[in-house]
């Protein structure tokens, strides 16, 4: 068995070698071989996982569910072991402008609704499943305007999600989705100028990435980075600048209770029906 733990990772922006190259010099510090390989987009990380390339992965939640129901389906089993502070409780968006005449979700009917990449859990998939729960199947009962950017990074680049809340703003939608956290941003930005949108509908809380890892995969460094992990602290100077570029201030253990949501929009939209299927 290796004595190096090995992380397979996307690379959905420049400053992931500096967040993963960091974390691997604090591990070393601790005495704990720790290391990565980089993927350029989410299918071939799973693919890489189940062919041993790695030994745990920093996936999205798509690439979870993906994960989770390729190894159901070799009867295998996954589970995540680690997730952020940031990862837990978060709720997507509808948003309309704020003079719009459309006050709930069955106004929606026969509008155009833009969307974030194909593949985003957040700015898609979610958002999409809450307003067909709502009575409005998507692609019949409304248009939906996808703004496919980086396809495969299932959304983690938020350009997709940044160029439906711009097709809002220049009245080429009638509505938009976005996570919570960058429909705020998005008014910093000047991307939506404050004032000038309100929130139509907000879906039900959700869970986001999760550190995933196989049945075969080597208990004892699993372990042992899982107690590494749980124990970096916000107020250490040199763990925090890293912590600060992934965008949490705290690891918590993994779970996998809050992706009911996102199962539901997989199943009824069968976005990763043939990927599963191909690996299953």
């Amino acid at each position: 068995m290796s004595q190096t733990l090995m992380l397979g990772a996307v690379a959905y922006d420049p400053k992931v070698v500096t967040i993963w190259e960091g974390f691997r010099d604090w591990f070393a510090r601790h005495d704990f071989d720790f290391d990565f390989v980089l993927y350029s987009n989410y299918e071939r990380q799973v693919r890489g996982h189940f062919e041993g390339a790695f030994d745990l992965a920093w996936n999205s939640p798509l690439a979870w569910i993906q994960t989770e129901r390729i190894a159901r389906s070799r009867g295998r089993s996954a589970r995540a072991v680690g997730m952020r502070n940031t990862d837990r409780d978060l709720t997507s968006l509808v948003v309309v402008r704020a003079d719009s005449a459309i006050e709930r979700l069955e106004d929606l009917r026969g509008k155009v609704v833009a969307v974030g990449a194909r593949d985003s859990p957040q700015a898609t998939l979610i958002p999409l499943n809450h307003i067909a729960r709502a009575g409005l199947e998507p692609g019949r009962d409304f248009e939906v305007r996808e703004f496919d950017v980086l396809v495969g990074k299932h959304g983690d680049h938020v350009g997709g999600e940044r160029d439906a809340a711009k097709a809002l703003a220049a009245g080429e939608a009638d509505a938009a989705c976005m996570i919570d956290f960058n429909h705020m941003m998005f008014g910093k930005e000047g991307t939506l100028e404050p004032g000038t949108t309100r929130i139509l509908s907000r879906t039900e809380a959700y869970d986001h990435c999760v550190f995933t890892v196989l049945d075969d995969a080597p208990g004892e460094l699993i372990e042992r980075f899982s107690a590494l992990l749980l124990g970096m602290s916000w107020d250490d100077p040199e763990v925090r600048p890293l912590l600060e570029m992934e965008g949490l201030k705290e690891w918590k253990p993994g779970r996998t209770t809050g992706f009911d949501q996102l199962n539901e929009a997989c199943n009824r939209l069968g976005s990763i029906d043939e990927f599963v299927e191909s690996l299953g």
